[in-house]
This record gives C-alpha cells, sequence and structure tokens, in this order.
C-alpha cells in the first residue's frame, strides 16, 4: 500500500513533536541510520540538545513551531523545504492528553486538545500538501492511537481526537495513493511518555519510547497503512472495537474498572 524504506540513509524526514517522548526516541534513532532530520516543537532547548546527538551536526535541522498554529507550522514546513528542497517522510507526533470524564468536561482544556490533536496535524498535512504533489513522491504519516478505536473511560476528548486523525489518514490515503504520494497511521497502545506518567490507572502492555521507535521503523520497512503496536495490545483493542455494544460497554468497564 505504501512505498518501503529500509535504507534510511540521506532521507529527508520532518518530525513535528520531536522534543521528548516518541518523537524524539524517533529522532536519535533516525539521526543513528543516516537520516536528515528537522527537529521541531515548542521546546527549543531540548530541540537542540536532541541534535546534539547527531553523528554529523548537518543532519539535524532545529525548527521550533507551535503545532497549535498553522503559521508557526507553515514557517517551519518552509524552512525545511528551502534548506533540502523537499521532504521524504513527514511524521506529526505532537500530542496533548489530559484525562477526563464526563463530569470533568473542561471547555478550554478540550479545545487545546482538538488544536494540537487534530487541527495541528491537519495544518501540518496543509503546509506539506504542495510540496509533496510538485515531488510525485514522499510519506506522510500521523500519530494517533489505539485510544481512537472506540469510547475508553477518561479518553472524553483525546479519544475522538485520535478517532478523528485516524479518518482523516484514511481519507488522505485514498486521495494521495494514485499520485505516489504514501500515508500511513500509526497507532500506539501505552508508552512511557510524559503524556501518560500522570496516568493513576493500569496501562497493559506498557512499552518505551524506544521500543515505540523501533515499531514505528520496522513498521515503515513494510507497506501496510497501519503501524500498531504492541500486538499483543492492539490486537485485542481491535477486536473489542468490533463487538456489538451490549457487549462492548461491559466489557470495556470490566477491563478498566473505571
Amino acid at each position: 500500500m505504501n512505498p518501503a524504506i529500509t535504507d534510511w540513509r540521506g532521507k529527508r524526514v520532518w518530525l513535528m513533536g520531536a522534543s521528548s517522548g516518541i518523537g524524539a526516541a524517533l529522532a536519535r534513532e533516525l539521526l543513528a541510520r543516516g537520516a536528515r532530520v528537522a527537529l521541531s516543537a515548542r521546546k527549543e532547548s531540548m530541540l537542540h540538545e536532541l541534535a546534539g546527538t547527531a553523528p554529523d551536526a548537518a543532519d539535524a535541522l532545529v525548527l521550533p513551531c507551535d503545532a497549535a498554529h498553522p503559521a508557526s507550522l507553515a514557517q517551519a514546513c518552509a524552512c525545511v523545504i528551502d534548506r533540502w528542497g523537499g521532504v521524504d517522510v513527514a511524521i506529526y507526533l505532537a500530542a496533548d492528553y489530559q484525562p477526563m470524564r464526563a463530569w470533568e468536561l473542561d471547555l478550554d482544556v478540550a479545545s487545546r486538545m482538538i488544536d494540537i490533536n487534530l487541527g495541528g496535524a491537519i495544518a501540518f498535512a496543509a503546509c506539506l500538501m504542495p510540496c509533496l504533489l510538485r515531488q510525485g513522491q514522499g510519506q506522510l504519516a500521523f500519530v494517533a492511537s489505539v485510544a481512537g478505536y472506540g469510547g475508553l473511560p477518561k479518553s472524553l476528548i483525546y479519544g475522538p481526537t485520535k478517532a478523528a486523525l485516524i479518518n482523516f489518514a484514511e481519507t488522505l490515503y485514498l486521495d494521495l495513493a494514485p499520485k505516489g504520494i504514501g500515508v500511513r497511521v500509526i497507532n500506539p497502545g501505552f508508552v512511557a511518555t510524559p503524556l501518560t506518567a500522570g496516568n493513576d490507572f493500569s496501562m497493559p502492555a506498557l512499552i518505551t519510547p524506544e521500543q515505540a521507535a523501533q515499531a514505528i521503523l520496522k513498521g515503515y520497512a513494510g507497506t501496510a497503512f497501519e503501524i500498531d503496536f504492541p500486538r499483543r495490545f492492539t490486537r485485542p483493542m481491535k477486536l473489542l472495537s468490533l463487538l456489538p455494544y451490549r457487549w462492548y460497554f461491559p466489557l470495556v468497564r470490566r477491563i478498566t474498572g473505571l
């Protein structure tokens, strides 16, 4: 469904959300494999620290920007294209997560999650589209979540934004595959990052950001649209989402204890 990538040497990669967690781990691995990596996030000092790990300083490009501000994303995108003449792989990893139950619904917090998790992803695709179409090649990817498979307690806003992101990626794929442009959606389970550190519930099959980065690059070595991991968790979650609601709701309550 997508062109496989096994050799990252010289590949021009833009990571939005590279300052910590999966993004930082993926950046380190890509740099070690010889890719040229543009690093974007709000925290510039962390990006410079990450760039310092590059075997060749010329391979790391620090471009701080805010995923919630389309103009900031567009400026960073223009810098990447101006410096490298194009982009081979662009991955949107920026995300915001705040656990929320129905009786805790906060419109300001919800709006922020929507702006970053979905609005930022759309703006990311929009600023890259002219370049990708001109090239007639390249790949876009969006890090969503298994939380997008179905409704879950404490995922009142986060889950719907990830479900919408999965749908957005699916539709992009349908439009762009005939034009030679690849699209992937990345659906992790629980990963030990600053976003999940505040969770006060059990996180089955929890993995490290480094394990997540390895799983993503393993996925890129294949052609599948979806890269999901760890499979021991994502497969049961997929099956659960296919059940009729009369079974789905009781099972989710039993599994989560919430």
